[in-house]
């Protein structure tokens, strides 16, 4: 559609002393920090430096994003002229329908598993009408997937970020570099660690808005960042893309909308025209190119007309032709000074070969890898992201599956402290080189089951029942590990046939299949609670008196065997012809 940003002025429709009074009126109304420029638009000022070093890589590679800023509203708008037009600004508070929907359900997510980062749904909106003009105008399907790929440039470094391909063109299509990908703008690389399910399709896809506004969400709430804080607001912005200019245009759009907005249909929403490069740098679809299509570009200019004050200028036949101007050649792109993560050749190893720990419990050791030259010599200031790969609970402290951290002097990067999940076996932590392609170093921890080395019941009373009745009270045992509450440990309980004899008796007490009621005298799958407790269920007897045996075994070894007696049922007396209901009565015996 042919909705423009910025302030557009019809003849007659605003006056210089409105314009005066409402640049006025906005001002006095900004927060602190934000200033408004000579066309009355906001722009936040600059931050204070404190936050301006990051241990993380930018989610958009420091692509290209769109500097249009919002419109100036009126406080008292002036009303239509009749030709059916509205007040600037009134059509880009409006967010497509589906895109408003992504932005707050990732907000109300977030608001469930990060609490304290306090993320307001607005600013995923700022971010996304940067990134793509809220998915170009809202040009989604019905679960929220663009309509066509959004693209940016390609990240070679001219003009970029030089990021080598990550994905095998797996999402972008390109396999020589990356490209931003979607309608938040995610490298490839960072969405392999970031990508979130939004809209539970059991698929993470980067072009459909509740993925991606979930994920930008979780990737500005990452190190336990307060968003309500405003250091920690700037640090995540420029963690999203690493330019005052960037935090600036964002913040803009933040207050923006703040102060109010409304949905309208999805494909309707206004589209942005000021790319930050200027349309530069594009190579292939540019982000807010159709399927296939083309990047943001300008219209070319006309022709400039012959000058008819110049012999022979626009006469059919008269003079000569004008030779056509030569085109100026484009400047070339400054060569980009060699960094230090140029000089990288290869990984190595400088932390211990093997990690393990229980699960639940942090890794006493931790991750390390070392950046070194071809030569071997190590290379300082160069950062390392550590990924935690698979499909495991495990993460680094603090709950997050990736870490970013630059060498020290030594070249050596040390990675966060591990935490074991509840899932054990193997867990695979990768280390790449951020901006560099060289081969990934992989370590292996190893998550081992939580154990107990003792189990004790937890009262002392007998266990008797009588046969074919059921167990009065329920066997309830405690599980220890060195003397300490071992708390969800695997356990099994089985009805054996002897101390020498482990197998599963076929007779004596039981427990009843909670499916279908039948005898059950193995169970698996037990566990203790978080205070070590495990409580069985009720135990049945058979018609089978004797004395049986139940033993509890746990993960790590813990057993303990408790003794059950069945006692044979009481018999009710049998009348015989001896029995004195049936003697002489005591007149007969009289007469004897």
């Amino acid at each position: 559609m042919a909705a423009q940003f910025g302030l557009r002025l019809r003849k007659g429709a605003a006056t210089t002393a409105l314009a005066a009074a409402t640049v006025a009126a906005l001002a006095a109304s900004q927060a602190p920090g934000v200033t408004t420029d000579s066309a009355g638009r906001q722009t936040a000022g600059s931050p204070s430096p404190e936050a301006t070093t990051y241990s993380e890589d930018t989610a958009s590679g420091d692509g290209r994003y769109y500097t249009d800023l919002p419109p100036l509203d009126s406080p008292n708008p002036t009303p239509g002229t009749g030709d059916g037009s509205t007040t600037a600004g009134s059509g880009e508070r409006g967010i497509p329908a589906t895109v408003l929907d992504a932005y707050k359900k990732a907000e109300a997510s977030l608001r469930d598993a990060k609490p304290g980062c306090n993320l307001p749904w607005q600013l995923l909106a700022a971010i996304g009408k940067v990134e793509s003009g809220q998915a170009r105008g809202g040009r989604v399907d019905a679960s929220g997937t663009t309509i066509g790929k959004i693209l940016g440039p390609q990240l070679n470094g001219n003009g970029f970020a030089n990021i080598s391909d990550t994905d095998n063109g797996a999402y972008d299509g390109d396999a020589t570099h990356d490209r931003a990908v979607g309608p938040m703008q995610f490298i490839p690389s960072t969405w392999e660690w970031a990508g979130r399910d939004g809209n539970s399709d059991g698929a993470k896809d980067p072009n459909n808005v509740y993925d991606a506004a979930l994920a930008a969400g979780h990737y500005l709430c990452r190190f336990n960042w307060d968003l309500a804080d405003s250091g920690n607001l700037r640090s995540a912005i420029l963690s999203y893309n690493n330019s005052t200019a960037y935090y600036n245009t964002v913040m803009s759009w933040l207050e923006y909308y703040r102060k109010g907005t409304h949905e309208i249909p999805d494909g309707t929403g206004s589209l942005p025209h000021t790319p930050s490069d200027n349309g530069g740098g594009t190579t292939g679809n540019g982000n807010t190119g159709n399927q296939g299509g083309s990047g943001s570009t300008k219209p070319s200019p006309s022709p400039t007309p012959p000058n008819k004050d110049k012999p022979g200028g626009g006469k059919p036949g008269g003079g000569s032709t004008p030779t056509p101007p030569t085109p100026p050649t484009p400047p070339t792109p400054p060569t980009k000074p060699p960094t230090n993560t140029d000089t990288v050749h290869h990984l190595e190893a400088a932390g211990p070969a093997k990690l393990t720990a229980t699960a639940g419990a942090p890794f006493t050791d931790r991750i390390a890898a070392r950046t070194e030259t071809k030569a071997g010599k190590a290379v300082a200031k160069v950062r390392v992201r550590f990924t935690v790969v698979g499909d495991t609970d495990t993460t680094f402290t603090g709950g997050e599956k990736v870490a970013t951290v630059v060498t020290d002097s030594t070249g050596k990067a040390t990675a966060p402290g591990l935490v074991a999940g509840e899932k054990t076996g193997a867990v695979t932590v990768r280390a790449t080189v951020v901006g560099r392609t060289v081969a990934a170093l992989d370590y292996t921890a190893t998550v081992t089951a939580r154990r107990a080395d003792a189990l004790a019941r937890t009262t002392t009373t007998e266990l008797t029942c009588v046969a074919n009745g059921e167990f009065a009270e329920q066997v309830a045992v405690k599980a220890t590990y060195k003397g300490a509450v071992a708390g969800k440990v695997a356990a099994t309980a089985t009805l054996i046939k002897s101390p020498l004899d482990p197998t599963e008796n076929d007779k004596g007490p039981y427990f009843k299949n909670p499916a279908d009621g039948k005898p059950l005298r193995t169970l698996t799958g037990l566990q203790t609670d978080k205070d070590g407790l495990l409580t069985l269920p009720k135990l049945y007897a058979d018609a089978a008196p004797g004395t049986y045996l139940l033993r509890i075994e746990t993960e790590g070894g813990a057993t303990l065997t408790v003794e059950l007696k069945v006692e044979a049922a009481p018999t009710e007396a049998t009348p015989t012809e001896a029995t004195p209901t049936e003697s002489a009565s005591p007149s007969a015996g009289a007469s004897q």
